[in-house]
This record gives structure tokens, C-alpha cells and sequence, in this order.
């Protein structure tokens, strides 16, 4: 292999920066200052191979230590790793969070999207703009969602160093933005989690009972609180026993796919391919969605304990949570929790004692929706582009490391809890047959109590939205996300099930309720929508890679009148959405055109 390094050499920095991660180099192939003899060899293929996953923690650890990744930094990386330069290069430049020119050591990254763009993002970045021009020490990114959608409008201000320093502003305004640009220590802290929980208090809560009761620090209270419950039963019962619960309580995945998770950890347990894999997704990018965060801020072993039952049940004896760069708190809380339930027996060689050996390995993403899909998910952990593949084989064949895999998000790992605890038939008596037990939804937008909100499947749109206290002008409710569809003022009394949503032909999703009055410029927000979807296109596929960017063009025509028929510029965006929807590779090209044909066939945009 020709590996092609460059001559550019890291700085003292951002070579102590990847050594903290690898180690001491042992070679100077890998950069040691040695003698040149040893030039002549360099690590076994397959090990190098084994270390190619390092390469997303190393980028970030170079990008959390400097504030962005320069060529020597990049060639050094590339050496301890083996790997080649130019594609280490197509990795780091697939992140947005990553930066390849120099910038300032503090950057601010504003949300620009739906919740935070009805609440006035557009005037908040320029204010901040205005106010932390060049020469200010700050660099300003719009951002797409920060997960922050229930104190919109939002910033996360990181600053690098060792250790690298974070702070949000939410709800912010230009001064606090400002502020907390400028001294990232000294910002106000951020309301614990119970404060995104509305009915916090509730006994009638599930999955999210816990959070604001337990100190999400303590394992011990973690514990007295129920904690390791289920762990236990999981134990009694044998992994054969907690597929068949798992089953019978009719749980499907909480993504927006709804697949059985049953039968997904039944298919990834029958595998004789060995060894198997659990990857939890806390990727969840999807604009308008916060509830994952939620959960691991404010229960994050709920989520520890979830994952080591699903390994066990699946024959995994090592687990992914992928977590999302723009999540410090809930990075640092469930590195807390991992290191704790490591040190107390309930991680590691021999789990509670009874001869079961598992483990987590938390990894960060770095700013990318499509990494929100499973088999790109995959790609991104190993070390490539997070773009995804195609099936079959699909991961329970051949998933991550090319092994049987088991992915699910967190908010479906933490019903497992309560199925284990409860038994499977009282799980599933909550709900309706056709989608079982509680779902958490994220509301926001116009609202007056925007937050995370934990109902029983089959209850209203209209029931929903009303403890959150809907504003007066309400025009439409967009379900799923930038994914999912708009409804009208009038359709309120959809039931919230997948099956229900489905009928009434939208999406449930993965859990978005966006509220808007009339004051929020709709096709304002469509355009929003699709310039998410063609900044966020991994460009794998012709259709979503071309389709997405003709999208934007023709809505842009439209919402400027630049163009003189808007029918043919409609026409157009059906043919084009079609085409996304029957072609693409993933969800992210399928779903592009969902919520701007929703918003022209249910609400009349553009009419």
C-alpha cells in the first residue's frame, strides 16, 4: 500500500494530542524520533486494520485540542494508524464539527434550524455575527439542530484545549450568546434535564419517572430507585427468555421504523457468526428531537443497564454508543456512568457476578444526519465515510465490522426496563395492539410548554399538544421532523400510533410535534428543509445527491418569484421527489421530499 505522507510535521501539540489517544509511537514509521533502520517495516496489515476505528476518536481528539486538523496533524494520525492520507482526509471533511483551515480556538455554533428558526434564529445570528467579527478570537457557525429545540433558539460555544471547554446558550440572545462565546467557564450552568420533562412528577411516567427523582451522578441511587431490576430478571430468565419477552410485548423500534425489536435481537442472536456487536444510535440529529438527550442527562444508567441486557440477550459482548458530538453534557454524564458501572462490577469480565463479560465503548460523532442511519452509523465507527451501504446484507447478517450486528436507539433500549420489570403482557395492555406501551415526544415550536412529553400510544394529536398549551394562530403541526409531514390546524385528532399516522397518511418518526402559528413564514421554513437535506447528503447516490440540490433551487425560485411559472416549478419538485423517494440508497434521500409535499397538498403552500 502507498500510502503517499506528506511533509508536513504536527506541532508538539497536536502530537501529544494523538499520542494521549494511541500511546507512544513504537516506530518511526509511526513517527517516532528514532533511527531511520527501522522505516523499513511497519505494523502486520490485519493489525493495522483492527486500529482503522481510531481514526474518528483521534480527529477528534486533535480538533478538541487545537480547534481544527491540520495537514501535519492529519499525516501524523494517518502514520500511527496506517492509513491513507487521502482517506483520512475524505473522512475528516465529511464532519461538519471538523475544520481543515485554521480558525479560532473558541467557535460558536448557532442553530439555525426549524424550532430555533421560528424563534428567531435569523436575527439572532446576525446580531452575533455583527458583534464577533474577525479579529474577535470567535469563530460563528450556523448550525444546523442542536438538540436544544425546547429553549430555542440555541448555542453551544466549544472552545479547544486540553480538556476542551463547552457552554450552551438557550434560549439565548446576542448578549448571552456573546458572552458565553467569551468565557465558555464562567456561563451560567444549564437547567438540569427535569427541566425539558413537563410532567415531571407524574406517577403515571415510564421512561421518564426517574428523571429529576434520581441523581443522575449516583449509582447507588440509581439503584435504590429500581435500578438493575431488570438486569436481574434478564439473569433469571437466559437470553432466550428476554427475546421472548421482548416479543411478546409487541415492542418495535422508536426510530421511525418500527421494526420488531424481537425479531431483530432473535436474527442477530441465531447468527454462528461470532463475534456479535451492539451498537446503541444516540445520533439523533433529526431536526426537532431532543428526548434521547433527555434520557441520558437525566437517567443515563437506565440506558447502561438497557444495553447490557440487550448484549446479553444477543451474544454481544462489546457495545457502541455513538453519541452525538453536539451533546457535551450528555457525553460527559454517560461517561460518568459507564466508568462507575465499570468499577462496581456491573461492566466488564464478569457482570453481577454470573460469568457474563461485557463492555461499552462510547464514540462521538461529529455533525452528521446521515450517521443517524444504521449501516452509515457502522461506516463511521470503522473509520470511513459515515455514507451508507446497501442491503442485504443487512446488519444482522453482516453489520458493524462486517459481524452480526444490533443497533437500536435509546429511547427503545430503555423500554426494555419496564418490559422485564413489569412482564410482557402488562407492557403491552398500555397502548394499542398495533403499537404497544408509552412513546416520548418532542414538543416544541409555538408553544408555551415545550419539552419531552410521555404518552400511551393512541392518544390524540389534540391531547398531546394541549397540557403543552398551543399559541393562538395555530396554522399546521409538522410530524417526524424535516423527515416527516405537515398536518393542519384541523387534524388534530390523529391518533399517535404507526399505524394511526399512517392511515392518515403522514408519519409518526421518531418523535417530533412542531407546532406553528401564523407569525412562522412557511415557505420560509420549507426552504429551511431542503437546504438541511442538501447540506446533510452524504452524495453517495445520484438521485439524493442531484435531487436535493434541485429541490432547493426550485423552492428557492418560488419563495424568491424569480420564476415565472411556480405550477412548473411544482411539477418539478414532484417529479424530482419521486424520483429521491424510489432511488435513493438510505432514509435521508427517501424522506427528503416528505415535508415540502405535505405542506403543498395539506396546507396549500405555494397554492
Amino acid at each position: 500500500m502507498d500510502l503517499h505522507f506528506g511533509d508536513s510535521k504536527p506541532t508538539d501539540e497536536e502530537r501529544a494530542a494523538v499520542d494521549a489517544l494511541l500511546g507512544p509511537p513504537e516506530s518511526s514509521w509511526e513517527g517516532a524520533d528514532r533511527c531511520d533502520t527501522d522505516l523499513r517495516w511497519a505494523r502486520g496489515g490485519r493489525e493495522a486494520r483492527d486500529r482503522r476505528d481510531l481514526l474518528l476518536p483521534g480527529l477528534h481528539a486533535v480538533n478538541d485540542r487545537v480547534g481544527w486538523i491540520s495537514e501535519g496533524a492529519l499525516n501524523y494520525l494517518c502514520r500511527r494508524l496506517t492509513v491513507p492520507p487521502a482517506e483520512a482526509y475524505g473522512v475528516a471533511t465529511f464532519y461538519a464539527m471538523f475544520s481543515l483551515r485554521p480558525r479560532p480556538a473558541t467557535v460558536l455554533h448557532v442553530c439555525t434550524d426549524l424550532a430555533c428558526a421560528a424563534a428567531g434564529a435569523g436575527d439572532l445570528c446576525a446580531g452575533v455575527e455583527a458583534r464577533l467579527g474577525p479579529g474577535s478570537g470567535v469563530a460563528v457557525e450556523r448550525s444546523p439542530c442542536l438538540g436544544l429545540c425546547e429553549r430555542a433558539p440555541a448555542a453551544l460555544a466549544v472552545r479547544a484545549g486540553d480538556p476542551v471547554r463547552t457552554a450552551v446558550s438557550a434560549p439565548a440572545t446576542v448578549e448571552a450568546a456573546v458572552r458565553t462565546a467569551g468565557a465558555p467557564d464562567a456561563a451560567p450552568p444549564e437547567p438540569p434535564a427535569v427541566a425539558a420533562v413537563p410532567q415531571a412528577g407524574d406517577p403515571s411516567l415510564t421512561l421518564l419517572g426517574r428523571v429529576g427523582v434520581v441523581d443522575p451522578a449516583s449509582l447507588d441511587d440509581y439503584r435504590a430507585h429500581g435500578g438493575y431490576a431488570a438486569l436481574r430478571r434478564a439473569f433469571a430468565l437466559g437470553p432466550a427468555g428476554v427475546i421472548r419477552e421482548v416479543t411478546d410485548s409487541g415492542l418495535v423500534g422508536r426510530g421511525g421504523a418500527a421494526f420488531p425489536t424481537g425479531r431483530k435481537w432473535q436474527a442477530t442472536a441465531s447468527r454462528p457468526d461470532h463475534p456479535h456487536y451492539l451498537v446503541c444510535n444516540a445520533d439523533e440529529s433529526e431536526p426537532g428531537t431532543f428526548k434521547d438527550r433527555v434520557i441520558m442527562e437525566g437517567d443515563p444508567y437506565a440506558l447502561v443497564e438497557a444495553m447490557t441486557i440487550a448484549a446479553y440477550a444477543t451474544g454481544a459482548h462489546t457495545g457502541y454508543l455513538y453519541l452525538r458530538g453536539e451533546y457535551p453534557r450528555a457525553l460527559h454524564r454517560m461517561r460518568h456512568a459507564v466508568d462507575r458501572a465499570r468499577a462496581r462490577g456491573l461492566l466488564g469480565d464478569d457482570v453481577l457476578g454470573q460469568g457474563y463479560a461485557f463492555d461499552i465503548e462510547i464514540r462521538r460523532g461529529a455533525g452528521a444526519y446521515v450517521c443517524g442511519e444504521e449501516t452509515a452509523l457502522f461506516n463511521s465507527i470503522e473509520g470511513y465515510r459515515g455514507e451508507p451501504r446497501s442491503k442485504p446484507p443487512f446488519p444482522v447478517e453482516k453489520g458493524l465490522f462486517g459481524k452480526p450486528t444490533v443497533e437500536n436507539n435509546v429511547e427503545t433500549l430503555v423500554n426494555v426496563l419496564p418490559i422485564l420489570t413489569r412482564g410482557a403482557s402488562a407492557y403491552a395492555a398500555t397502548g394499542t395492539p398495533g403499537s404497544t406501551g408509552t412513546k416520548l415526544f418532542c414538543v416544541s415550536g409555538s408553544v408555551e410548554r415545550p419539552g419531552v412529553y410521555e404518552v400511551p400510544f393512541g392518544t390524540t394529536l389534540g391531547a398531546l399538544l394541549e397540557p403543552a398549551g398551543v399559541r393562538e394562530g395555530l396554522r399546521a403541526v409538522l410530524l417526524g421532523g424535516a423527515a416527516g409531514g405537515f398536518v393542519r390546524a384541523d387534524e388534530l385528532d390523529i391518533p399517535l400510533t404507526f399505524e394511526g399516522t399512517r392511515e392518515a397518511g403522514t408519519t409518526l418518526g421518531s418523535g417530533v410535534v412542531m407546532a406553528f402559528d401564523d407569525t412562522v413564514p412557511l415557505p420560509r421554513l420549507l426552504l429551511r428543509i431542503a437546504r438541511f437535506f442538501r447540506d446533510e447528503s452524504c452524495g453517495q447516490c445520484v438521485p439524493c445527491r442531484v435531487g436535493t440540490v434541485r429541490q432547493e433551487e426550485a423552492l428557492h425560485r418560488i419563495v424568491e418569484r424569480t420564476g415565472a411559472d411556480a405550477a412548473g416549478d411544482i411539477a418539478l419538485l414532484r417529479e424530482v421527489g419521486r424520483a429521491m423517494r424510489d432511488a435513493s440508497i438510505c432514509g435521508l434521500g427517501q424522506t427528503a421530499w416528505n415535508a415540502v409535499e405535505s405542506a403543498i397538498d395539506r396546507l396549500g403552500a405555494y397554492a
